[in-house]
């Protein structure tokens, strides 16, 4: 295939950019060869030509289809190259939010510096046992392979993670070991795994510091193993650490600091137990200062030291160790204070009494003087003498920094050491899995000889990689048999032989640090002139002489000279060391002691220490002879013996790489930074990865994937049965360069853009059948439309027609009907015309002539006014003229009189001004002046009142007067008008008013007439008009009222529906709720029980070991028995795991966390101990009182008289009531007051003090009983024999009666000896006189004597328990007493001993006072038994006496008296439906019936349920014995039976399935047959017969039921691990509807996955298991609605599964798949439909899946498509939807995808939802089942036992 092909118009290419990196452009043309230059359209549609390479003539790289854009593994790109990898990662993390990718055999890691929601358990759940390449890209993918290697391969494995400062590598590997802690399934492993995880604390506080790309970069190299046992369990870890930088305790650069343990000492100098450390704040040490920022924005150092300080309480550092550590990393603060002076040009002093140096010796334990003598000297030794030298000031400021070093390296490997104790295990490790957490390549602006080493070790991992790499691809080719051509990939060991080779730099350095008077000047000139021009990979910067580059594998680094023998050497003074080694302090000679052996490189190591973790000791002192090992080993020679060590562990191991990229260095999430990222693609190896596998043939797709792409290619006569022929006979023909393709035996090969190609034709050739539909569609709408619209023309012309027809007729008619209309209308108008001018002519005539005699009226009136007008013009004048002259009187007057009043006061002014003298000597006047001016004051008030008075009263007065003044002026213009009238008008005027009068009363009446009428019409219009209003407005309120009533009480009643719908949803949710709760404790304690179990078992092997002592088991499983076991006897291997532990034995270590909850436990046993001493004693007292008085009752019942036996009943009575009463009340306080675990099923001495209680109580209860009546009969007997001259006998006052405490009892005594001893009537009289009261007043006295005894011996009782209770209390306080000494003697031991010996206290203790309560308890039991035999000896003496009195009976004496049988009554039933069995047959009975049965055949031949009935009808049988013993253990052996049956075959469907129906069926029986009413409503009469009688199994009911949960719960989970592997392939992977999935090329892992399928299941599969699981339940007779139970929590797991796996599945969200998904849901529901199931509520638990299948196939580009999501996808979370929105995959190139505007508006849309952050279902919740009541309609009576169940012994009665 030739460029050309490749190359045309509008195909899309990256070329080189210097901001972007790479530029997308398009091509304008097609490229012809030998062109130089192209035409490009960049996308910003900017033109562009391109100038191609003139020397090699390189195109530029093709850009990948879009569908293949965002692809899951880099190497399923068409086009491998560095572009196409930059521009996926950027896809994936910027469009997506996807941060792992996969390239090949590496998992790119990208920081997006945010928090995400992908590391729950949910998730790693979701990835257990996923093959690598069904699943999205993740850590856990990574860790599941390497776990699953393990296993399968029983091979090492090691997780290699490596990336830049800030990358996240350690957050990586933190989440690879919290999935293998979550997925070994041991129960120990959380531990371990917190132990793990509680070491980062501590490492990072020791081991990280802030640097200027990283807040919390790590500071050295790590690599964790974590060991696995024979099952695959976590036992322990051990870590190995590499190249710490110690160099930073004395210098940081700017903006950087220290380790973070130092800044936390000091943000914690205010805690007490720091004041010893005399710590200031980090701005004030010099080792803490040197950056300049001593703070972290964001970070509180003092809650870190909290956390670290916790960390190690965990790891077992215990507090004085800490305060140890803390004290020397003090002292290091304090020594990078010591100051040095100079004496001269070469030596120095240190101030005496230095502060700094004082506080270092202090801590450290050393002499002062000693240090400051070294510190300042060095010693040197000659062959014949030594001699002391002093140094300089920089001699001695180097010196006391090395020494910092070299305390903080051994403190650090100290740590190191501890950690790696407390993370070992003693058992034996089986294989591990390795965390390999190391720096990445790293090249600052000044590199050093950290930074050398660093990139020493990324050379040796990257030819690893590289060899690993290349291994793999050379075994895929050989698997496949095709053939096999070298690949040339880069190979850097020219570069290693540079730096590790003989003559090569390190071997160089360490030559150079030999010299004496090297220098790094003389080993840079070594440098050059050894490989300067003989290696290609060395290089000289042209403008300095102390630094060389080295060509690395990720790009050229130039280092810096400057330091490399110094710190290669790691000097320090011997002389120090020794001074330090005669510390006083224990930790830290502890440090120091074994030096040489650490430094030794054949000295044996702990485990998991490497020699680089440990810094050498480079001596000054050398003595011929005795030069050591430590002297020859310098920090770089360790470095690469301890890098072979690594490499030969990872070489040893199945590795697996994690690549960490960070994408920017300003910490922005999810933002890419392109230049960043090509750095560390290039450094880290992944480029070197595409382009191995691009160099051979990069792109592998199955025959049967290809066959399915590229079907549309093919043509019919092609396709053959052979697939493997027709892919081969295709690609023939459609590429010609057979080598750009190989054949394999399951894969096809193709080399780099070939895929491309085939993509190139496949969519031509669908966009060319794409056309040609299209053309063919148009063509036929076009048709179809030209049809509707010709038949469309022809109905509109028709009717245009007739319409037009009818409007012309319509015309006609109108006009001569217009014609007749102005005929008449004319007429009307001229008649009209001529009535309204004869009526104006009229009109105008009239109103004429009123006119004129108007006019002349008024002329004359206006005549008359104006006189009258005159003459009061006049006189007004007149009047104002006099008042004006009046008014200036007035005021000349006043002015006059102002004047002359000024004069008068002025002289008064100045005859006061002469009396002034007169007032100081009448200082009293004053006073009178003022009272006088007082009184002043209050006359002017008053004149100002009366002033106001007077002045209203002239208001009142002028205007009055007014008033009257007009009324006088009128009446005189009256008069005058009058008068005037009179003069003029004589008898004119008796005419014109005569005239007048008529015209007014005619004009009157006319006005009166039409006023009325007006006013009648307008009340009658308003009347109208306001009744139409109102009528209106009463019509408009009616109907707004019904509308309203009508909406109100829609409105009630939607929400009353809608709040009682509400409500009952809330109180289900709230039961199911509250029932899950109770069933998960359920399903809990159904784990613990069964761990006991194997815990007792284990225990129990254990102790039957010879030598192995005897261990006694945890205190919180001390139980005897389960819940629902009844039994109180103990067996010999409990017994034996009661004894105390053999002192011998190993010791293992405790966690403190168990120990506190054993004191607590401890305390509680204490308790519960106390309180059953307390209730045993009163016990026993009960006992001797019960025995006592049975004893006496059997001396007196022998030669008492029978007269006396009532007294005998009553007593008995009130004693029989006063032992239920106190029996009671030691029930009550067993109940109340113990503590909670000893009222718990697992406590033994509660469950067998209760047992004999009941046992006790309930026999006595049938005992006394019996015996009561027995002496009732012969009470009644005797009394009829006896003769009448008994009854006038003296009475005798029985010894009963004295020893009766009641005074109620006495008299009821006296009462019944009164009535015993009545006379006849006849002799009434007679014993009166006989002395009856005599007798009476006798009785009273004797009575009060037996108070009085009564009260003494009470009142002596109660001192003795007040006595008693008085000795307890001491002896508890003497028991308090110890315990607290004991207690404090703990307190001082070690903690591993502490624990130990409380312990070993604790359990001697206990178990001695058990073994103390179980022989009261056994001593119990026979008094009690005791008792039994007595009563029964004493009913029979008393049957003996009974038969020898009736002998001595005469016939008519029982005549008169008919005696009665003695009968002890018994209920007795009917005896049909019972099953009879002898005691010991129970064992047989139950291992028949439960143990050995097999459901199968049960199921297919007999009826369903019949275990369930044949154990009813046993304890029918033995109800109706009355046998509680006989109950109470067939329902224990029967519970106990089941739960050993489905421990042992619980795994089996059919057993769990069987034994969940007759469990239910038995409870349903014990329901049915209760004799509840609630129960009995379904029975027939027959049924209701058969009910029990004598006892309330109410209480076994529960735990049947609690039972049936617990086998529910294991159906569930059985069915769950056989659906579970056939889920995700049937409902995704499986193509139900074969060609509308497409297939998009497999990248890597999907060949490399860890196990190959072991068949493909289909959704038929699924449906069969149904099936399958239906009929099986059908066959069992399962309850209907338990079945619908099961069925909905069957297709709740399919649906979450199928969910999760979606979601965390980008190759899956397709709109083919969305159509695949909801066809395999409606093939479900189906199935519901089919089975009638479809109430049961398993539709709706799909309704995610399917609402997910919506979400991919609906329309997602618009406002009004984000709409219709929202309101659609309901049962979907706002994450789901976001996260599918994002992973939403074209699979062909005419879909599109989802774009971040339209995510983003869905998010802003679903914002206000309220619903889980959580991403995934929970796939393993079991919903909460019921069982609701079902009775049966089968007859007991009718039941046949088969012979083939072996039950021969039961007999029917």
């Amino acid at each position: 295939m030739a460029a050309s092909e490749l190359y045309t118009k509008y195909a899309r290419v990256w070329i080189p950019d210097a901001e972007e990196v790479w530029k997308s452009a398009e091509l304008l043309k097609d490229y012809k060869a030998g062109d130089v230059w192209l035409k490009l359209r960049l996308e910003d549609g900017t033109d562009l030509d391109y100038q191609l390479d003139p020397k090699t003539k390189q195109l530029p790289h093709l850009r990948n289809p879009d569908i293949l854009v965002g692809e899951n593994d880099l190497t399923a790109l068409s086009y491998l190259h560095e572009p196409a990898v930059l521009h996926n990662l950027k896809v994936r993390f910027i469009d997506s939010k996807l941060i792992y990718t996969y390239c090949g055999i590496v998992l790119v890691a990208i920081n997006p510096y945010e928090q995400l929601p992908i590391y729950g358990e949910d998730i790693i759940n979701a990835y257990s046992g996923q093959n690598m390449g069904d699943m999205d890209p993740h850590i856990f993918a990574v860790a599941e392979e390497a776990y699953k290697q393990m296993a399968r391969d029983e091979r090492n494995q090691s997780i290699i993670v490596s990336g830049e400062s800030g990358a996240g590598k350690t957050v990586s590997a933190k989440y690879a070991m919290r999935y293998f802690a979550t997925v070994s399934g041991s129960a120990s492993e959380a531990n371990v795994e917190e132990k793990v995880l509680a070491s980062n604390p501590i490492m990072e506080s020791i081991g990280n510091a802030k640097t200027t790309r990283n807040d919390n970069s790590s500071r050295f190299g790590k690599y964790i193993e974590i060991g696995f046992d024979k099952k695959y369990h976590i036992i322990g870890a051990n870590m190995r650490t590499y190249l710490l930088e110690k160099s930073r305790v004395v210098f940081q650069a700017e903006e950087e600091r220290n380790y973070h343990i130092f800044y936390q000492l000091c943000a914690s100098a205010s805690l007490p137990e720091f004041k010893t450390l005399k710590l200031v704040t980090a701005s004030k040490f010099r080792y803490t200062n040197l950056g300049g920022n001593p703070v972290i924005d964001g970070v509180d150092d003092a809650k870190e030291m909290l956390t670290t300080r916790q960390a190690c309480t965990l790891l077992g550092i215990n507090e004085s160790y800490q305060m140890g550590v803390f004290r020397i990393l003090a002292g290091i603060l304090h020594l990078g204070n010591v100051e040095f002076k100079d004496r001269d040009a070469d030596s120095c002093i240190i101030p005496p009494n230095h502060d700094p140096l004082c506080i270092f010796c202090d801590l450290m334990g050393v002499s002062y003087e000693d240090m400051a003598h070294w510190l300042c000297h060095r010693k040197l030794a000659t062959a014949t003498e030594t001699y002391i030298k002093p140094i300089s000031r920089l001699q001695a400021t180097n010196a006391r920094d090395a020494l910092a070093k070299h305390i903080y390296a051994n403190l650090f490997n100290w740590i190191v050491d501890n950690v790696n104790r407390a993370l070992h295990s003693t058992m034996k490790q089986h294989s591990f899995i390795g965390v390999l957490d190391i720096y990445g390549f790293e090249t600052f602006e000044i590199n050093s000889f950290e930074q050398f080493c660093i990139n020493y070790a990324n050379e040796k991992l990257q030819q690893q990689f590289n060899m690993h790499v290349f291994k793999l691809e050379q075994e895929e080719y050989m698997k496949e048999e095709i053939p096999w051509t070298l690949i040339d990939f880069y190979d850097n060991q020219p570069c290693i032989n540079l730096i590790e080779a003989k003559l090569g730099v390190l071997d160089l350095l360490d030559e150079e640090c030999r010299m004496p008077k090297g220098s790094d000047s003389t080993w840079a000139q070594k440098l050059y002139n050894t490989h300067l021009k003989k290696s290609a990979l060395f290089e000289k910067p042209r403008l300095s002489n102390k630094a060389f580059i080295i060509k690395h594998f990720a790009d050229k680094v130039e280092y810096q000279c400057d330091g490399f023998l110094e710190k290669n050497k790691d000097t320090v003074f011997e002389e120090q060391i020794a001074v330090l080694k005669a510390s006083r302090f224990d930790l830290l000679r502890e440090l120091f002691q074994d030096d040489i052996h650490a430094l030794s490189p054949t000295s044996s190591l702990p485990p998991g220490r490497t020699p680089l973790s440990r810094a050498g000791i480079k001596s000054i002192k050398s003595r011929p002879g005795q030069a050591s090992n430590e002297h020859k080993k310098t920090v770089g020679h360790q470095f690469r013996n301890s890098l072979q060590l690594l490499m030969e562990t990872l070489n040893a191991t199945t590795p697996h790489y994690v690549r960490c990229i960070k994408p920017n260095d300003f910490k922005y999430p999810f933002t890419f930074d392109a230049k960043r990222a090509v750095q560390q693609l290039r450094a880290c190896g992944v480029l070197e990865t595409i382009r191995i596998s691009a160099a051979g043939f990069p792109s592998r797709w199955t025959y049967q994937e290809f066959f399915s792409r590229y079907r549309v290619l093919m043509k019919q006569k092609d396709i053959l049965i052979d697939k493997k022929e027709t892919c081969r006979n295709v690609l023939e023909k459609l590429i010609k360069d057979h080598d750009k393709y190989q054949f394999g035996k399951t894969k096809i090969f193709f080399r780099a853009g070939q895929v491309a190609y085939l993509e190139k034709l496949r969519a031509d050739k669908l966009r060319a059948a794409c056309i040609r539909i299209q053309k063919t569609i148009r063509g036929w709408l076009m048709r179809k439309k030209y049809l509707r619209m010709q038949k469309a023309a022809i109905t509109i012309q028709r009717y245009v027609r007739g319409y037009q027809a009818r409007c012309y007729a319509q015309f006609l008619r109108r006009t001569r009907a217009a014609v007749i209309i102005q005929k008449f209308q004319r007429m009307y108008v001229v008649r009209q015309r001529y009535k309204r001018m004869q009526a104006a002519a009229i009109h105008i005539q009239a109103h004429w002539r009123g006119y004129s005699a108007k006019k002349r009226y008024n002329a004359m009136l206006c005549e008359h006014k104006a006189t009258i007008i005159q003459k009061h013009v006049r006189g007004w004048l007149s009047r104002c003229w006099f008042r004006r002259v009046i008014t200036a009187i007035i005021y000349l007057q006043c002015c006059y009189r102002r004047m002359m009043a000024k004069r008068e006061l002025k002289k008064l002014k100045i005859e006061a001004r002469s009396v002034e003298h007169y007032k100081k000597l009448n200082i009293g006047m004053e006073n009178k002046i003022l009272q006088l001016q007082c009184k002043i004051n209050d006359q002017n008030k008053e004149n100002k009142n009366l002033l106001e008075k007077l002045i209203n009263l002239e208001t009142t007065y002028s205007a009055e007067r007014e008033r009257l003044r007009s009324d006088v002026e009128r009446l005189r213009m009256t008069e005058e008008e009058g008068k005037n009238a009179i003069n003029r008008i004589t008898s004119l005027l008796e005419e014109i008013a005569q005239l007048r009068r008529e015209l007014e009363s005619t004009q009157t009446e006319k006005k009166s007439i039409e006023e009325t009428a007006d006013r009648y019409k307008r009340e009658t219009e308003l009347l109208v008009t306001e009744l139409k209003e109102q009528n209106t407005l009463l019509k408009s309120e009616k109907d707004e009222l019904n509308q309203r009533l009508q909406q109100q009480a829609k409105e009630m009643t939607e929400s009353l529906t809608k709040e009682a719908a509400e409500e009952k949803k809330q109180l289900e949710c709230e039961l199911n709720d509250e029932r899950s709760r109770y069933q998960n404790l359920l399903t809990e304690f159904s784990r613990l029980e069964e761990r006991y179990d194997d815990i007792k078992e284990e225990m129990t092997l254990m102790v039957n070991l010879p030598k192995a002592g005897q261990r006694r088991r945890d205190s919180t499983h001390s139980s005897n028995e389960s819940e629902y076991t009844f039994s109180s006897e103990i067996t010999e291997a409990e017994e034996s795991m009661l004894r105390p532990e053999d002192a011998s034995e190993k010791k293992a270590p405790l966690d403190m966390s168990l120990f506190l909850k054993l004191q607590k436990r401890v305390t509680e046993l204490e308790q519960e101990k106390q309180s059953l001493q307390d209730e045993l004693d009163k016990k026993e007292e009960q006992a001797q009182r019960i025995k006592a008085k049975e004893e006496d009752f059997n001396v007196r019942a022998r030669g008492a008289e029978l007269e006396y036996e009532s007294l005998k009943r009553q007593e008995l009575e009130s004693e029989n009531k006063k032992l239920k009463n106190e029996l009671n009340e030691l029930r009550k306080s067993l109940t109340e007051k113990a503590a909670p675990e000893v009222t718990a099923p697992g406590a033994p001495a509660y469950k067998v003090l209760m047992e004999q209680l009941n046992s006790v109580s309930e026999e006595l209860d049938v005992r006394k009983e019996e015996v009561l009546i027995l002496r009732s009969q012969l009470v009644s007997q005797k009394e009829a024999i006896r003769t009448k001259n008994i009854m006038t006998e003296t009475v005798v006052v029985p010894e009963d009666v004295k020893k009766m405490k009641d005074r109620e009892e006495i008299a009821q005594a006296y009462v019944g000896l009164k009535e015993t001893n009545r006379p006849s009537a006849q002799d009434f009289h007679t014993l009166n006189e006989d002395g009856e009261l005599w007798l009476v007043y006798e009785g009273l006295k004797q009575a009060n004597r037996l108070l009085e005894s009564q009260f003494q011996s009470q009142k002596k009782s109660y001192d003795n328990e007040v006595e008693a209770l008085r000795g307890e209390i001491q002896s508890l306080k003497e028991e308090n007493n110890r315990q607290q000494q004991l207690l404090a003697q703990n307190l001082q031991l070690p903690p591993e001993a502490r624990i130990e010996a409380s312990l070993q206290h604790e359990i001697t203790r206990l178990t001695n006072e058990n073994l103390d309560l179980m022989e009261q308890l056994e001593k119990q039991d026979k008094t009690v038994r005791k008792l039994k035999k007595q009563l029964k000896v004493f009913a029979k003496k008393i049957g003996e006496l009974e038969v020898g009195q009736m002998e001595n009976i005469s016939p008519g004496q029982i005549i008169d008296e008919p005696i009665r049988p003695v009968n002890i009554p018994r209920k007795e039933k009917d005896f049909q439906g019972m099953l009879e069995y002898k005691k010991e047959d129970e064992p047989k009975l139950v291992k028949n019936l439960i143990l050995e049965l097999k459901p199968r055949g049960v199921a297919v031949n007999l009826i369903p349920g019949l275990p369930a009935y044949i154990l009813f009808m046993c304890v029918r049988h033995a109800d109706y014995l009355n046998d509680d013993q006989k109950v109470r253990s067939l329902l224990t052996s029967t519970i106990n039976g089941i739960k050993k049956v489905l421990k042992k075959r619980g795994d089996d469907f059919e057993t769990a399935s069987f034994w969940l129906s007759n469990t239910c069926r038995f409870l349903h029986c014990l329901k049915q047959y209760s004799g509840e009413e609630a129960f009995m409503k379904h029975n027939t009469p027959r049924q209701n017969e058969h009910c029990l009688t004598n006892f309330d199994l109410a209480e076994y009911r529960q735990v049947l039921s609690d039972l049936a949960i617990q086998i529910y719960q294991q159906l569930v989970r059985v069915l769950e691990n056989l659906l579970q592997p056939m889920i995700v392939p049937a409902m995704l992977e499986h193509e139900t509807i074969q060609g509308v999935s497409g297939v998009k090329p497999p990248g890597l892992r999907k060949r490399t996955s860890s196990v190959a399928d072991e068949g493909t299941y289909t959704l038929d599969s699924i449906i069969r298991q149904l099936n399958t699981f239906h009929s099986i339940q059908c066959q069992h007779g399962m309850d209907p609605e338990l079945i619908k139970q099961v069925v909905k929590q069957l297709f709740y797991i399919v649906g979450a599964v199928t969910l999760n796996n979606l979601l965390l599945r980008k190759d899956m969200c397709s709109w083919s798949k969305g159509m695949q998904i909801r066809y395999n849901v409606s093939q479900l529901e189906e199935w519901l439909r089919d089975k009638n199931l479809m109430n049961s509520g398993a539709k709706e638990t799909l309704e995610p899946l399917i609402q997910a299948a919506q979400l991919l196939q609906v329309k997602k580009k618009t406002d009004e498509d984000a709409e219709a999501i929202c309101s659609m996808c309901t049962a979907l979370t706002t994450a789901q939807i976001v996260k599918v929105l994002n992973l939403y995959t074209p699979v062909n190139e005419f879909e599109e995808r989802v774009s971040i505007g339209f995510i983003r508006t869905i998010q802003i849309r679903l914002r206000d939802r309220k619903d889980s952050p959580q991403l995934l279902m929970d796939a393993k919740h079991i919903f909460p089942v019921t069982f609701p009541f079902n009775p049966s309609s089968v007859a007991l009576e009718t039941i046949q036992i088969p012979s083939s169940l072996g039950l021969g012994f039961l007999t029917r009665v």
